[in-house]
């Protein structure tokens, strides 16, 4: 069965590579650049999981990501926060609210992200 990946991240140019990795490793892809968009998709797609950026207009990671576990559909979607931010509070925050990986942008490569997503939905 093909796994349904929502990337959520407002920087355009990592969004693009993103989109075609995923779509290259035969996901079905859904985008959106900010938060509230994510959460709409999110919402009506039920992604399998979850890229989300922390840093973001309109809404941030973090507000998405408690508001869609306040939503029944999106208790149980797995999601992997990624994010140049690598303080304490935002980590404590993402696993207090179901996260379930944490990625600083600045040291993973694409190939390990598509690894981590795949042991994910294992």
């Amino acid at each position: 069965m093909t796994k349904k990946i929502l990337i959520v991240e407002d920087e355009e140019s990592l969004l693009n590579v993103l989109v075609d990795k995923f779509t290259a490793e035969k996901f079905v892809v859904f985008s959106a650049k900010n938060g509230f968009e994510g959460l709409d998709i999110a919402l009506k797609e039920k992604p399998d999981i979850i890229l989300l950026d922390i840093v973001m207009p309109k809404m941030d990671g973090l507000t998405m990501l408690r508001e869609l576990r306040e939503d029944e559909s999106g208790k149980n979607i797995k999601v992997i926060i990624l994010t140049n931010l690598s303080g304490e509070d935002s980590m404590a925050e993402a696993m207090d609210n179901g996260s379930f990986g944490y990625l600083i942008k600045s040291d993973w490569k694409i190939e390990d992200l598509v690894k981590k997503v795949e042991e994910k939905l294992k």
